[in-house]
């Protein structure tokens, strides 16, 4: 079908319901609105489905919602794994419930026993509930932080982390391969529950997963002694955290937590902020401002799925400091290597995983406590697709996993970024730091001091529809095809091209082998640990621009990213 056709078809099939009907009636003139639901399908990537909710072919809704869980459905039946079922769980976002209750209704429907939280639950917990019940795959419904008008759907396997390849191509030819939405499986709820295919799941899951982030604390006594002594103030951003978070926290003796009551409650509109990441300094807005009337020592704000962790501290001046994503993983790599280390629990083969743009004072550190230090591509499917790689040759033992975007996994209770887990990380890091008579923002400057003044820098260029994709396209195109003597001040030692799976070395031209998966990912090496790398986002319409630089202060550490940044960004002209 041309865009008219698929339109026209939706507008008036019976499969569709009225209120889609009636929402592609109101557009019935708008050219573009309508080129840009139906110019494509929405695609399913490589972990599973995101967009705008409405009706359309390129839209998040029950259609292409069911399109997709028929085809996970498919792929499961001819793995011969539908015996052991699927775990389900969903966040605050608008449609959320509704687009699990569809997924639960088509897996039954293709007789897969769904598994379905009962009200939204992290993302975190998905992969742990999925692990706990012997599952072969999960879906969460969340879009994480994009904006209020987005959702989106992500696929995991049996091992707790998200599908990666070879599955998730297969995953994607058999959703491809459905034609007809009327192909569809599904039954009722009734029936579904009648045939034992619809089993609800919850406060079993949520007690074993709070007692697994229990077992990770390394100095329980310190906490009883200071944690009377630190005050939190702490927002959900109308997601899924509000609950886990002020547990685990009460349970372990945070008494002194405050959250921010206009941010408490679920809502998917998220009317307090425009964009609820916990990476927007603007996000925190409400949080700064009753931290200021509570004193607090510590501000933390996890996003809708709580599965990323922003922070500012207090340093000794009571003023409240920003930490970048990168920041706070160094804090807690430190923390959390060096608490094994004088307990005697850091295993000789033990392992920190990050990603390629990522911070890499992570490097040092490693080095320090001789870890090995993996690098992976963007995205935490991969840092969680290495423990199972760990866990089948026996190679490593996982201690810690980190990216720059906020998220961060200790231990393996789960196999994706833990939100929660981190605030407990990090609330008992800033206990026993007390101890110590130190601050948060005072151990990050002896950490900076002792590794070096490492700054990074993210700037993302929005460039949405048809047009903002044939762009992000272009800008990939033209460095790859003019790759770069010296971006700015820097000369290019080596340029990795992701896609063709190479690494060039400017200075003698030979070409070696990325290592990694095939991904539309360009990467800059200058010298002095200075990089720079680009890519499209996986799951917005943006176009993102990667640096870092390491110091020999703070100050020097700034002039040379705001320089260096400046000449990256111009690779786009």
């Amino acid at each position: 079908m041309n865009i008219k056709e698929a339109y026209e078809f939706w507008s008036s099939d019976p499969y569709f319901d009225e209120d889609t009907h009636a929402e592609l009636e109101a557009i019935k003139d708008d050219e573009k609105e309508i080129r840009e639901r139906f110019y494509k399908e929405l695609e399913f990537g490589t972990g599973g489905l995101r967009g705008i909710i409405g009706a359309g072919t390129n839209r998040m809704n029950i259609y292409t919602v069911r399109k997709a869980t028929q085809g996970l459905a498919n792929y499961i039946i001819k793995e011969k794994a539908q015996e052991k079922g699927i775990a389900i769980a969903y966040d605050s976002r608008n449609k959320s419930e509704e687009f699990a209750e569809e997924t639960a209704l088509c897996m039954a429907a293709n007789g897969i026993r769904a598994y379905i939280f009962p009200s939204l639950r992290p993302t975190p917990m998905l992969s742990f509930a999925l692990r706990e019940l012997g599952c072969t795959a999960g879906v969460v419904i969340t879009a994480s932080h994009n904006p209020a008008e987005y959702n989106g759907y992500k696929v995991y396997w049996e091992d707790g982390a998200q599908i990666t390849a070879p599955k998730d191509r297969e995953i994607i030819a058999e959703v491809n391969a459905i034609t007809d939405y009327a192909s569809v499986k599904t039954m009722s709820r009734t029936e579904a529950e009648e045939k034992g295919l619809y089993r609800v799941i919850g406060a079993e899951i949520d007690d074993k997963y709070i007692e697994a982030l229990k077992s990770l604390v390394l100095f329980p006594e310190t906490i009883k002694k200071e944690a009377s002594g630190i005050t939190i103030v702490y927002t959900p951003l109308h997601g899924t955290g509000n609950v886990p978070v002020r547990r685990i926290l009460k349970e372990l003796g945070f008494e002194k937590v405050y959250v921010v009551e206009e941010q408490e409650k679920p809502d998917g509109n998220f009317p307090t902020v425009s964009y609820p990441n916990p990476e927007d300094k603007n996000a925190f807005a409400l949080a700064l401002k009753l931290a200021e009337k509570v004193d607090a020592d510590l501000v933390l704000a996890t996003d809708p799925d709580a599965d990323r962790l922003g922070i500012f501290a207090k340093d000794a001046d009571g003023e409240y400091k920003s930490f970048s994503g990168n920041m706070s993983g160094m804090l807690l790599m430190e923390y959390l290597l060096s608490g094994r280390k004088r307990l005697g629990r850091l295993p000789g083969n033990s392992a920190v995983v990050t990603t390629i743009v990522s911070g890499k004072m992570s490097k040092r550190i490693a080095a320090k406590y001789g870890v090995k230090l993996i690098e992976t591509l963007t995205g935490f499917k991969y840092i969680g697709e290495q423990i199972k790689f760990f866990k089948e040759d026996g190679s490593h033992e996982f201690i810690f996993g980190y990216e720059e975007s906020y998220g961060c996994l200790e231990g393996t209770h789960a196999r994706d970024k833990d939100a929660v887990a981190a605030v407990m990380a990090l609330c008992e890091a800033a206990a026993y730091y007390k101890e110590q008579g130190i601050t948060l923002c005072e151990q990050m400057e002896n950490l900076f001091q002792t590794y070096g003044y490492y700054k990074e820098e993210l700037c993302t260029v929005t460039l949405k529809g048809q047009e903002g994709e044939k762009r992000i396209r272009g800008i990939m195109e033209n460095i790859r095809k003019n790759v770069p003597d010296t971006v700015g001040p820097r000369r290019v030692h080596a340029f990795r091209d992701y896609a063709a799976g190479t690494v060039k070395n400017l200075e003698d031209g030979s070409v070696t082998e990325t290592g990694l998966p095939e991904s539309n990912v360009l990467y800059f090496e200058f010298d002095r640990d200075a990089w720079c790398c680009v890519r499209p986002s996986g799951t917005e319409p943006k176009i993102k621009f990667y640096v870092g630089v390491r110091g020999t202060d703070a100050e020097d550490a700034g002039r040379q990213l705001e320089e260096l940044m400046q000449a990256v960004t111009g690779l786009a002209d």
